[in-house]
């Protein structure tokens, strides 16, 4: 571990607050009461907001004056005589505090008002300052099914002109641009049911724009030729009223571009249930590998929806691998953003539950190409995978840490960071993407790094149970090495730099479990591929991880349900029947939930998860049962037989499947611990680890709780 410079760091780095818990509002005296809708009032962006004001039934709705920092602006709102609200957009607003004020009638009668802050368009809202360089991708983000792209930005945050488009299913099962000018259907439109049971043309409206400079889209099922133009005041017909917000995969290469494509609106088995879907370009980690940024980003954006088609019942977050990280870390950090989520092929978060994972493996894989005398068993035992091509097949990704190898083709060459040519150049990983929460530093400019691996002992179950010798545990440890500041191997092992440490576990960067995910329902669903013949990185671990961190932020894991099956229908896809019953039971979970006020409870979670949602596997046979059973890595399980969890390098070392620890204490080894040593191989352990082993019964260095949710930089 290294002592970085400036201890006291992290308090300057961070502006950290947790959103204000205000007491209950005393009573209006005049009843009206006055709210934003489209997001939090401290929230807004872009100038508006979709605002509801309350009318009391001794109050005319049509006499209530209603104002923006006294302009009139009671012509934006509709009344909605179910909810007696009276319901609008508010336009106008100037960066920074506003206030809107409602008013009964009669001169000098108190009213209520609330003070919204007004952020710009493209941010930032919460994450920090934006990166910069930042390459706009309007001209070659492509429009799904309607073709065409959306040209050159109209300015430098790569804002577009908004556009509405129209597609429909066709009888044929495919997708096709709704007709220039149609008066009339085409004969080939196909009609849907929803989840309402109400029977719709099948036609899509698909809306294009951008906010936080990335490029979104959100669709719905809209007839164009029966049904007004979307409105906050009234639900059209095919809508639901719920939304599945899509979340893309990857990371290489996800910095200082703005996308040139969404997490994906377009799929029909969730539009043909009357789901609203959106997302954006900076939702996808192959074109934004920062946490932080997908939540701001999510949160603009379910904005931008629910101004134009008003108040969602709830929200769920849908994505696999990259998405996953999304995932769990928006629902835990910025809890609200998604009600509750369904991930697939899942890791806990991007920085430590892949980063570790894959770094060791390319430590590991280095180690072994120069090594003589090992059996390809012998290393796979060392790393833990289920088979020996998963540590070459993932070592590659490790040089998300290297600032030079996953730059995104888009980003000219001579921005690009070379430590010889350009030493303040663009920096593409994912620690100097983090900088806003690490921070940097004062001598390089370069984001401090939470990597570690000091201490750790490879290999030390393989040791204890014969499958390698104390001669070969040793000559690993000694020579597997660590990364030097550029992602390069070096002798010496890693060293974390103690600010990025702390920062990571108060902010969520290591994803805890305790914030919003103790009040959010998760669905983990893994098609598995820990057995493929090529290797692959989305190993079942990782479930096992994000359950046992919940199990030990909140002491149940009542809210989290895993459904495990082989992959013929592929990582993530909504043909495969186990993940269409288990994103079913999502909705019927979160509609059994008072998602009005306060967050559920996890007894609440528990109390509403619906009966039919069982957690189990399905065999592997070409028509598949299901076998309901705990996956909890019980090696007398049918489902662990099945699909065995295997484990990883840092568990064979010692650690928790909770892979937690960034930055391990260090004990005095304990000669009990080991198989017989000679006098030499037992002075040659002390050298090795001259500052001593992992000790992971004590929690690591400056590992702690969050510091809160809606933490803002």
């Amino acid at each position: 571990m290294k002592l970085a410079t400036g201890s006291a760091a992290l308090a300057a780095l961070l502006m950290m607050g947790t959103q204000a818990t205000a007491a209950p509002p005393a009573p209006k005296p005049s009843g009206l009461e006055v709210s934003t809708v489209s997001s939090a009032p401290d929230l807004v962006t872009a100038g508006d907001a979709l605002v509801e004001v309350s009318v009391p039934r001794n109050v005319p709705q049509h006499r209530v004056r209603i104002d923006l920092d006294g302009t009139d602006v009671r012509d934006a709102f509709t009344w909605d005589e179910q909810r007696r609200v009276l319901i609008g957009v508010v336009e106008g607003m100037e960066l920074g505090e506003n206030t809107i004020t409602a008013r009964p009638p009669g001169n000098g009668r108190a009213g209520d008002s609330i003070t919204v802050v007004n952020h710009p368009d493209e941010g930032p809202l919460f994450s920090g300052p934006h990166e910069e360089p930042f390459i706009c991708e309007t001209d070659l983000f492509t429009l799904p099914v309607v073709g065409g792209t959306l040209g050159e930005p109209l300015d430098e945050n790569c804002s577009t002109q908004d556009r509405v488009d129209y597609f429909y299913r066709t009888t044929a099962d495919t997708y096709q641009a709704w007709p220039a000018d149609a008066a009339a259907y085409p004969e080939d439109l196909a009609t849907t049911t929803t989840t309402e049971g109400v029977e719709v043309p099948f036609i899509v409206r698909m809306e294009t724009g951008t906010a936080n400079r990335g490029i979104y889209q959100h669709t719905t099922l809209h007839d164009p030729l029966t049904e007004p133009e979307p409105s906050p005041a009234q639900r059209g017909q095919g809508w639901n009223g719920k939304v599945v917000y899509t979340l893309g995969g990857g990371c290489a290469g996800g910095w200082f571009r703005q996308g040139s494509t969404t997490g994906g609106v377009t799929d029909a088995w969730m539009l043909g249930q009357g789901y609203a879907l959106t997302s954006s370009s900076l939702n996808v980690f192959g074109q934004n590998c920062s946490d932080l940024l997908t939540s701001e980003t999510a949160q603009m954006t379910k904005e931008a929806f629910i101004q134009t088609y008003g108040p969602d019942e709830f929200t769920i977050g849908f994505g696999c691998s990259g998405g996953s990280y999304q995932a769990h870390q928006a629902a835990d950090n910025y809890p609200g953003i998604f009600d509750g989520i369904v991930v697939g092929c899942s890791f806990p978060e991007v920085g430590f539950g892949t980063v570790n994972f894959i770094t060791d493996a390319r430590l590991l894989d280095n180690y072994f190409s120069g090594a003589t005398g090992w059996t390809e068993e012998q290393q796979r035992q060392v790393t833990g995978f289920q088979t020996l091509a998963t540590m070459s097949n993932v070592a590659g990704g490790a040089q998300r840490i290297d600032p030079r190898v996953f730059c995104p083709a888009v980003l000219p060459e001579e921005l690009r960071y070379d430590p010889d040519t350009n030493p303040g150049g663009a920096r593409c990983d994912v620690y100097d993407h983090t900088v806003n929460v690490y921070g940097a530093d004062p001598d390089t400019g370069f984001a401090l790094r939470p990597l570690d691996n000091g201490g750790i002992q490879y290999g030390l179950g393989a040791l204890q149970d014969g499958t390698i010798t104390v001669d070969q545990f040793l000559d690993l440890n000694e020579g597997v090495g660590g990364f030097d500041q550029d992602g390069g191997f070096q002798e010496a092992r890693s060293e974390a730099d103690l600010p990025a440490v702390a920062a990571a576990y108060r902010t969520g960067r290591l994803t805890n479990g305790g914030g919003g995910l103790a009040s959010t329902p998760i669905i983990d669903y893994r098609a598995y591929f820990d057995d493929a013949a090529n290797g692959d990185i989305h190993v079942r671990y990782h479930t096992n991880s994000m359950r046992e961190r919940l199990r030990e932020a909140n002491g149940s894991v009542v809210n989290h349900v895993s459904l495990l099956e082989d992959d013929r229908y592929g990582l993530f896809s909504t043909g495969s029947p186990l993940l269409q019953h288990g994103f079913t039971q999502m909705d019927a979970w979160l509609s059994g939930l008072d998602l009005e006020g306060e967050r559920p409870t996890l007894d609440e979670i528990g109390q509403a998860r619906p009966a039919a949602l069982v957690e189990g596997c399905q065999t592997r046979e070409e028509s598949p049962s299901f076998v309901a059973e705990t996956l909890d890595r019980d090696p007398e399980g049918t489902c662990e037989e099945l699909y065995p969890s295997a484990s990883f390098p840092r568990e064979v070392a010692g650690e928790s499947v909770r892979a937690d620890v960034i930055d391990c204490r260090t004990t005095e080894p304990r000669r009990e611990d080991y198989p017989a040593m000679s006098d030499a191989q037992w002075t040659r352990l002390g050298e090795v680890f001259a500052e001593g082993v992992c000790d992971y019964t004590v929690p690591g260095v400056e590992q702690q709780d969050l510091a809160g949710t809606w933490l803002r930089f």
